[in-house]
């Protein structure tokens, strides 16, 4: 069969979705359909925003589904009527067997960890929280792992096509260490516990940044409290005697709080409704000084 004959139905949603189908489509396979999530409104105007992968599909033309049920009869039968020989999901969602088991090829997944590890809907942001990676926030490792999953997709599309494709399940690959989940990501999650350790707090911020960022409740002397996103900070391993969550400023061109075995020093941060700057920039206009604390 020619990568033309090959009728490929592609599913995703964000960004990091669209590298491998660009590649897919510039690569010369017949990609017959996609799907994606439906449109939501976002922003203050509630504008219905269209996904990135919709966004890419409606450039190139490509036919396009947007089911609110993956088991919704009328989509199975749309979905039927495409008749994929292969599916490939990309940040998407859980398939239901009826949808999953519909190709005659079958359906495969790219999932951005090093499975089993990081089983579960955020694992660029977990290997980075977990401290799994030298340098880098996750905005830096999405980048790479996107160009380098598209590359991924397009080399198994080969090989599946060439009939070349062998197998591993999951149960039989190495592990090193200890299984580390993926869980979704909440505001919740997203809290600082500033009793953590520097580095601790470090790849925390970073592995949750540009989105959708570690927040911290500065609260100032007389005890009034504000939200603030922190995206950027530095590791200072330094003996103190402050109790965590002190804050340690010049008022002019640093922040930094204290933790038990040093200071996390924030580089860049927001308050509600503003832009993110750095630091100093912050500090010309918003009056900080030593008496404030992040909870």
């Amino acid at each position: 069969m020619k990568k033309e004959d090959l009728r490929i139905v592609y599913m995703g949603t964000p960004d990091f979705a669209v590298e491998a189908l660009r590649q897919l489509v510039e690569g010369g396979y017949n990609v017959v359909g996609v799907i994606t999530m439906p449109d939501k409104p976002a922003g203050r105007g509630h504008k219905i925003q269209y996904s990135p992968v919709k966004q890419y599909a409606l450039e190139q033309n490509l036919p396009l589904l947007q089911p609110e049920k993956l088991k919704d009869e009328a989509f199975v039968q749309a979905l039927r009527e495409w008749k994929a020989d292969l599916q490939i999901v990309v940040a998407f969602r859980m398939l239901p067997e009826v949808v999953w088991n519909m190709p005659r090829l079958g359906t495969f997944n790219l999932h951005a960890s090093l499975l089993p590890q990081y089983r579960g809907a955020a694992p660029i942001n977990w290997a980075v929280i977990n401290g799994d990676t030298e340098t880098g926030n996750v905005e830096v490792v999405h980048d790479k792992l996107m160009v380098l999953g598209g590359k991924l997709v397009l080399e198994t599309v080969d090989a599946i096509l060439n009939d070349t494709v062998k197998p591993i399940a999951q149960e039989d690959m190495a592990v090193v260490g200890e299984l580390r989940p993926a869980p979704k990501i909440f505001k919740e999650t997203c809290r600082i516990d500033w009793n953590s350790p520097v580095k601790k707090v470090y790849d925390f911020i970073r592995g949750l940044s540009p989105y959708p960022a570690a927040w911290s409740e500065l609260v100032s002397p007389e005890g009034e409290a504000v939200v603030m996103k922190i995206f950027e900070s530095e590791k200072i391993y330094e003996a103190h005697q402050l109790a965590v969550g002190t804050v340690v400023t010049d008022g002019k061109k640093y922040i930094k709080v204290a933790v038990p075995d040093g200071f996390v020093s924030v580089l860049s941060l927001q308050l509600p409704g503003k832009k993110r700057l750095k630091t100093d920039e912050l500090l010309r206009g918003f009056r900080l000084s030593d008496g404030y604390k992040m909870n």
